[in-house]
């Protein structure tokens, strides 16, 4: 702790330490061109840093150069179930490995206060038609889910620095919107700014309040958790000025779908998005909020806005003390991470986008960055005739449209659209189609509030949009099962099928296992596809219906205005909604139950929660990076849905035969994404994806579709887990090659956990997501990139040969791949070793986070 700087807050009784006087004690003048984030990691540089290195890192910032690592302490970790339970279920498998090598295992707890919010582990198995749907699906999520919820109480009282918020309150990064992030904290008399990182790739959400939160993997989370630095050099910071405004019946999804295609384009992968401007500044939080949680879907790490009056708005209409809210205001303006002060912010590369560009606006059919102009849809080849036949679906029929997500559920303005349009269509006598499965699954309680008070809950409930749960549901894969008759239908006609959701994420195989493609949308046109009934209706055109008196109902007839949407948001959305909700959800209360020992009592039969392996057999052992063979060869653009998915388990998977044979009834299978905590279950999700293109099976020149592979040397052609077995039968090191942007989507750390225990140790790729990047690291898989102009085509890869990797990892070294081919030819290809940090070498050098921290703990405690 730096206490030079450290100095009183005036007007306040805290103090706070004066990053401005610290940057210009080495370059006079610099803080006025630092950006926002700049100006916040330097603070925390100052508050935290060595003193002896502070300066040298200071330096990395104000030069806007990349030489040096440095470090970055978060001040909480935020996590869902999944991830977060698996974080400490690797926590409590450290536990029993320090036990075993003699340390006191009550000793391993999280450093860093740490929230779990459980909202990953609902299924919307009935829908928003049923009047008790919530209850029905949390009574099912209860019971699927009593393993997972045992141990996630167990952590909460074995586990210092664990607060639990449990099942059935709202999703993590609306809750963290809308109360968890102080904006400004207070600890120990000194106020600092908020930040955070959070197991899922959408945390950005709340970097939308000004304050930096970023998604990482489980693994990342458990090294910050366990009080280590996250190490990192200086990001790409790039400057998006937003101007004009949006045209009259455009959404805030529209918008940033929008953005999402004009940033992918202009490749912001990595880079620390900061929005300024005229538009910026028109934009409500709720509107921000938007933006920033698709920071993932166009590659960003984080999607900054500046702390400004439209902050304090919402702050106040959140129920936020007036104390708070007053200290927010006090410290940015005296900091200058107040709007005003950053006209002088200085970018290393600036974007432009004006608003008053952005026309209603769709995506898909498979991914979020894929933007379909509505207008366009006929022309695109989505939209155009379909056989109306008497009892049955149409083609392109919509079996599941869903009200879902933080990306859109957080923004009052987008959810009371849509409750307009469903009182508009219901005074038109409009009704849902019968196949289409709807739901409405809000991230937070206060939604069902304002809706009701704006008499509007009814109106959705009536064309089946009620209330599901208040979880992260379709948009996670979450959607639960179809009316048995309904996919039967599908399977018998091989009807193309689809989803419609205002969620984040449309890619393949993700939303649910028998909608061949989704759609990602704007709340109220998710109602109007629910009311439409199939994706091949040309939406801005198409008669939806006809009036009492035979007259035709298009979208333009029923599209509230917008002065009436703010009208409602203005009367009906209050900061008495908020404290009703919050308060009682984050009261502490006092423990009295019985006190648990610091070692859990592992259950031999859960296919939910099992001892982790990672300190035993070959995850121990050296990674010798020679005679690998590829597991697999893959195009562009895999994410971390083919690597793992989340969705739910068929009955003739690999993880659906081995559930079975535990005795799990096929109708409590639950998802992939809830079995996370079992690497017995997990393991067998392991490109699982049926959708997966595995260049290494071919069948007539063409590449085959399916979750496959082919074992090597004998070219036998089987499902991917029997390759998996086998290849770990005989303990052959494996690796896989791969396209750019390996393994974009979401931050679950079982896309790296799963390779790494079917032996692989090492990908090669032209190109790696960041999230997923680390995990390999956390994990010990070391990531190696082709250098331009080289990939697995130039290189004629087919999957037939053997690889070695050579020459010593340090940061970003040129190491050698070599290919040994089956004619006996060998080819020495120069890659870039994707250990970026030193810190990231020594983790990888250790096996993995895990092994590094048990090292590191037996060590301090040996010579303490």
């Amino acid at each position: 702790m730096n206490t030079e700087f450290r100095k009183p807050l005036p007007g306040s009784r805290l103090d706070f330490f004066d990053a401005r006087a610290a940057v210009e004690a080495i370059t006079p003048g610099a803080y006025a061109t630092l950006p926002y984030t700049s100006r916040v990691l330097a603070e925390n540089l100052v508050r935290r840093c060595d003193p002896a290195t502070l300066n040298a890192s200071l330096s990395q910032l104000i030069e806007r150069k990349r030489d040096l690592d440095f470090p970055w302490f978060p001040a909480r970790v935020v996590c869902h179930d999944i991830l977060g339970q698996t974080a400490l279920v690797d926590l409590a498998g450290l536990r029993d490995a320090i036990a075993q090598q003699g340390g006191d295992p009550a000793q391993v707890n999280p450093v860093v206060p740490t929230q779990l919010i459980v909202d990953h582990s609902l299924a919307v198995e009935a829908g928003g038609f049923d009047p008790q749907a919530f209850e029905k699906n949390r009574a099912i999520e209860d019971r699927r889910n009593e393993d997972r919820f045992h141990f996630i109480e167990w952590t909460k009282k074995a586990f210092k620095n664990v607060d639990v918020i449990p099942p059935g309150n709202g999703i993590m990064h609306q809750i963290n919107l809308e109360k968890m992030s102080p904006v400004i904290q207070v600890r120990d008399g000194v106020a600092f700014p908020d930040t955070c990182v959070g197991t899922d790739s959408h945390t950005p959400h709340v970097d939308a309040l000004g304050v930096i939160a970023i998604g990482v993997g489980g693994l990342e989370a458990e090294s910050v958790m366990l009080g280590r630095a996250s190490w990192m050099r200086l990001p790409e910071s790039v400057g998006v000025e937003l101007t004009g405004k949006l045209q009259p019946g455009i959404t805030a999804t529209d918008m940033v779908l929008a953005l999402t295609e004009f940033l992918r384009q202009q490749k912001v992968v990595g880079a620390w998005l900061e929005f300024f401007g005229e538009g910026a500044a028109a934009l409500t939080l709720g509107d921000r909020a938007t933006i920033s949680n698709m920071a993932p879907e166009y590659g960003a790490t984080a999607a900054m806005f500046y702390i400004d009056a439209q902050t304090i708005a919402y702050l106040k209409l959140t129920g936020r003390e007036d104390e708070q809210v007053a200290l927010v205001e006090q410290y940015a303006r005296h900091t200058g991470l107040w709007a005003d002060d950053l006209k002088g912010a200085q970018y290393e590369r600036s974007l432009s986008f004006d608003l008053s560009s952005v026309v209603r606006n769709m995506a898909g059919p498979s991914n979020p960055h894929a933007r379909l102009a509505t207008r366009d849809l006929a022309s695109k080849g989505i939209a155009g005739q379909w056989d109306d036949v008497p009892g049955q679906m149409p083609d392109g029929a919509v079996i599941i449209a869903a009200i879902t997500s933080c990306t859109n559920t957080s923004n009052p303005r987008n959810v009371i659209a849509a409750g307009l349009l469903a009182r508009n269509a219901n005074k038109l006598g409009l009704t849902r189609k019968p196949w289409v499965k709807s739901s409405l699954a809000p991230g937070s309680k206060t939604v069902a509030m304002y809706l009701e008070e704006a008499g509007l809950g009814h109106e959705l409930e009536k064309l089946g949009f009620g209330v599901v749960a208040f979880a992260c549901t379709t948009c996670n894969g979450m959607s639960g099962a179809l009316d048995p008759v309904i996919q039967q239908e599908i399977i018998d006609r091989d009807l193309y099928a689809t989803a419609v959701l205002s969620g984040n994420r449309n890619f393949d195989g993700r939303i649910h296992p028998y909608a061949k493609q989704a759609f990602l949308a704007s709340p109220p046109l998710v109602v109007a596809y629910a009311i439409a009934g199939t994706i091949r209706f040309d939406i801005e055109k198409d008669v939806l219906g006809l009036d009492a008196d035979g007259k035709e109902i298009r979208l333009q007839d029923i599209w509230p205005s917008d002065e009436e949407i703010d009208a409602v948001v203005k009367a009906s959305v209050k900061p008495e909604q908020f404290r009703a909700v919050y308060i009682p959800m984050f009261a502490i209360h006092e423990d009295t139950g019985p006190k648990v020992t610091p070692l859990y009592d592992w259950r031999p039969q859960s296919t939910y929660i099992r001892r982790p392996p990672y300190w035993e057999g070959a995850l121990a052992g050296a990674r010798p990076l020679k005679g690998m063979r590829p597991l697999a060869v893959l195009p562009d653009n895999i994410t971390t849905d083919h690597l793992s998915p989340s969705n739910a388990i068929m009955l003739d998977s690999a993880a659906g035969e081995y559930l079975a044979k535990m005795g799990l009834p096929e109708v409590d299978f639950n998802s992939y994404a809830t079995h996370r905590g079992d690497h017995l279950t997990a393991q067998r999700a392991t490109f699982a994806n049926p959708k997966l293109f595995n260049e290494m099976v071919q069948e007539n020149g063409k590449v085959k579709q399916g979750s496959l592979a082919r074992i090597e040397p004998e070219g036998k052609v089987t499902r991917m887990w029997e390759a998996i077995e086998t290849y770990m039968e005989r303990k052959q090191p494996l690796i896989i090659i791969a396209g750019a942007d390996y393994g974009q989507g979401s931050s679950r750390d079982w896309a790296a956990k799963g390779v790494r225990l079917a032996g692989v140790e090492a990908i090669a790729a032209e190109g790696f997501e960041r999230i997923h990047r680390t995990n390999l690291v956390g994990m010990g898989v070391l990531p190696l990139e082709f250098l331009p102009g080289t990939d697995r085509h130039t290189l004629k890869i087919d999957g037939s040969e053997t690889y070695d990797v050579v020459g010593e990892r340090t940061p970003r070294a040129q190491l050698t791949l070599v290919i040994n081919r089956k004619n006996g030819e060998r080819v020495e290809v120069p890659v870039t070793c994707r250990l970026d940090t030193a810190e990231e070498v020594s983790i990888y050098e250790a096996g993995g986070v895990l092994q590094r921290f048990a090292q590191d703990f037996l060590e301090s405690k040996a010579t303490a």
